[in-house]
């Protein structure tokens, strides 16, 4: 018997290298780790080819998309969409909170 819940999540953060996103990929990978420390196997910062490229998959499901997606995810976006493929019944803390005038 196989058991797959042992092998922890990746995610991968694809970036231009011509835009100079290396920086704002390098933060997202560091949140990352911060928040989810034990969860993941690996963040890995993977330098695209392509123009403008900025992809975040959590194994091989691609969860932010800068074109599709409109630009970058802010922390609070980013931190819920990994949370929601590794594990949905983490709280957040404050990022889960609604804030006032919502």
């Amino acid at each position: 018997m196989t058991t797959t819940t042992s092998k922890k999540p990746t995610v991968t953060i694809t970036y231009c290298i011509g835009c100079n996103w290396m920086l704002r990929a390098a933060w997202m990978a560091q949140e990352l780790l911060a928040t989810f420390q034990g969860m993941l196997g690996a963040v890995t910062l993977v330098p695209g080819e392509v123009g403008g490229i900025f992809e975040i998959s959590v194994d091989d499901e691609l969860i932010w998309e800068r074109k599709r997606d409109g630009g970058f995810p802010d922390v609070k976006e980013l931190k819920t969409r990994v949370r929601d493929q590794i594990n949905p019944q983490q709280d957040l803390g404050h990022l889960d909170r609604v804030t006032g005038g919502e």
